[in-house]
């Protein structure tokens, strides 16, 4: 069996990986240059050597037993630790976290910078049509944000692609900012200040090295009123909130860039996966589940376990 899938996130992957144990022929495509997603690690050269920002997703959490089998995995490979900072159960990818997206994907046949615009329903089986071509598969999975979804499943499966549109993720501003000095402020986190939802100091994350750098991403609210503006004040705006939460001046900064994320957090569609035994469609994401890595991770799960059976 030779199966397609769209997205190679944590749900891509985790349905990959358990695929590829059942004996089937892989291949995954990704729009991004290389691993992360939402788990993506920015690194940014300064006068003080490189800095390190995970612009996307700070930090996850376990609750499933499964999943803290496969994240004491990720530890022992070294791709994860835990991050005290942000709570008893928080664990980040390290030395940052792709890491993780990057562990995961090693072994797999991945076409990044590869963007599917459309499948096509090809006799029992299905095509999928990119800039350098077309290929053909017995399955299609699609495991991207719901917002993409939708216009790949509107033909195909309406009602799926209805419940992804109806599945709206909110968006998120993030600025990445490294610092001469260190910010003189005792915790290495903050949330809800201002316009900030979360800050951090990423460099103080287990496994990082480089300058002071710190994240200040926007709260769901405020990136959504603020979604259209510029960088430029959407930096001021967001570092300025920094130095009235820690209330310190800040030091000069050496590098400050943004960046915005419009799907940042799924919505939550209360499915767990869909799979379609007679058209050989698949569905995975954590939009089905909830803005959780672990989401993401139990969708994979799911649906390779659906599909096996």
């Amino acid at each position: 069996m030779k199966i397609g899938i769209i997205g190679a996130g944590l749900a891509g992957l985790t349905a990959a990986r358990g695929l590829a144990k059942a004996g089937h022929a892989l291949v995954l495509f990704d729009k991004a240059r290389g691993p992360g997603g939402r788990m993506s690690t920015r690194r940014t050269e300064t006068g003080q050597g490189m800095a390190y920002f995970d612009h996307g997703a700070q930090y996850f959490t376990v609750r499933d037993a499964g999943f803290a089998e496969t994240v004491a995995r990720w530890e022992v490979e070294g791709v994860a630790a835990r991050w005290a900072a942000a709570g008893d159960n928080a664990w980040v990818g390290t030395p940052g976290m792709n890491a993780i997206i990057k562990a995961e994907a090693a072994g797999h046949d991945v076409r990044w910078n590869c963007r599917i615009e459309r499948i096509v329903r090809e006799g029992a089986g299905w095509r999928f049509e990119h800039d350098a071509g077309s290929e053909s598969f017995d399955t299609a999975i699609v495991a991207v944000p719901a917002e993409q979804v939708a216009p790949l499943l509107a033909s195909h499966a309406p009602e799926w692609a209805a419940l992804a549109e109806a599945t709206v993720s909110q968006p998120c501003w993030t600025v990445m900012a490294s610092f001469a000095e260190r910010v003189d402020f005792g915790p290495d986190c903050l949330r809800d200040m201002g316009a900030i939802g979360w800050a951090a100091r990423n460099s103080a994350k287990p496994g990082r090295t480089g300058p002071e750098s710190w994240v200040i991403q926007g709260s769901p609210a405020w990136s959504a009123a603020h979604l259209e503006d510029e960088a430029d004040s959407v930096i001021a705006a967001l570092i300025a909130d920094l130095a009235a939460a820690t209330g310190v001046a800040l030091p000069e900064t050496l590098v400050v860039q943004a960046h915005r994320w419009r799907y940042a957090l799924s919505g939550a569609a209360a499915r767990t996966m869909l799979w379609d035994e007679g058209s050989r469609l698949g569905v995975s994401g954590d939009w089905l589940i909830g803005p959780r890595i672990e989401s993401a991770w139990a969708s994979g799960r799911a649906l390779a376990a659906a599909m096996a059976a």
